[in-house]
């Protein structure tokens, strides 16, 4: 009996999260879909670039599935590298449920097994996350400091806000403080050998973390980019101005994820519509309703990359792996 209620409560608890899922995922296309009707300018769109955005990122997917492996490897887990990306491409869709937290559950339940336990992954799953923001913030410092400097006296938020989230981000990733912020946690309750998991976050480890999303990070760009070459613009976008579309992309998903908005809806659309509306369109382009193009491009970008999570996670789902079981820790 206590055999059946245990699996029912489990049953349960996945159509709970699935639900959840469902309803965050609806309601971002809904939004989506709702702020495209409501723009005047018109715009044709070319399948062939939008289709190059979805591929970009698709491709920049694959070295934060990387990093995480490595990182899963150097707290002491073994999952196959299979088992990994099917677990961050499907835990991935968490982050359009309220809160963030869904993620790293739905992650850590997909892996969970002999060979990754629960606090392990969990360890694993913030340290690629911070690592992925750190960097983000990082890379729209530079282009602010960099090519943008003309622009800041316009928005003057911009560049404390990139310090704030690069320190934000940025800090918990050093080694030896996360290491100790994990301890803090009082994670060791949990599994009695963390302290040991941990000396394997170092430095080496970080570099290689800090080299794959940084190659995440220009792919997003250039999908960013592209979606703009697919709106069918009487402007020619070149590729002086991708340090546009790196700062607007960066500060975008990075805000919007410490903001803690599903999906950072609002907050992703605000920043690429500062950057790109107001700085390149406006005043580089001199386009005609640049903040209205800009949000067009956030929202189609927005649409793109949920599609390709969608197929990700579909095509990923079959590939079970072995029936779990726990050893040593939870």
């Amino acid at each position: 009996m206590r055999g059946i209620s245990t699996r029912l409560l489990k049953r349960l608890l996945s159509g709970g999260i699935l639900a959840l899922v469902i309803w965050g995922i609806y309601r971002t296309i809904a939004d989506a879909l709702g702020e495209l009707d409501n723009q005047p300018v018109p715009w044709h769109l070319d399948y062939f670039w939008l289709c190059i955005a979805a591929l970009l990122y698709l491709v920049g997917t694959v070295p934060l599935i990387v990093f995480w492996h490595r990182a899963l490897k150097s707290v002491g887990c073994d999952p196959g590298f299979r088992e990994t990306a099917r677990a961050y491409c499907i835990g991935s869709l968490g982050k359009y449920v309220p809160g963030k937290a869904l993620v790293v559950v739905m992650r850590t339940r997909l892996l969970y097994s002999e060979r990754a336990g629960a606090t392990a992954t969990t360890v694993s799953i913030f340290l690629e996350t911070l690592t992925m923001m750190a960097v983000g913030a990082f890379l729209a410092l530079l282009s602010l400091v960099l090519w943008l400097d003309d622009h800041l006296n316009d928005e003057r938020f911009l560049l404390p806000l990139a310090v704030g989230l690069l320190l934000l981000a940025g800090l918990p990733t050093w080694p030896a403080i996360f290491r100790r912020i994990v301890l803090r946690l009082g994670t060791a309750r949990l599994d009695d050998k963390i302290e040991e998991r941990l000396e394997g976050i170092r430095f080496p480890l970080m570099g290689f973390g800090w080299l794959c999303t940084a190659a995440a990070w220009l792919c997003f760009a250039g999908s960013l980019w592209s979606v703009v070459q697919g709106m069918g613009l009487d402007r020619e976008v070149t590729g002086e101005g991708f340090p546009y579309f790196l700062a607007a992309i960066t500060m975008a998903v990075v805000a919007g994820f410490l903001s803690l908005i599903p999906g950072g809806a609002g907050v992703r659309e605000y920043m690429i519509t500062v950057i790109l509306g107001h700085f390149y369109f406006a005043e580089v382009l001199e386009l005609p309703f640049a903040a209205v193009t800009a949000l067009l491009a956030a929202v189609l970008l927005r649409i793109i990359w949920l599609v390709v999570e969608l197929l990700l996670a579909a095509a990923l789902y079959p590939l079970r792996h072995p029936p779990r079981s726990a050893s040593g820790e939870g």
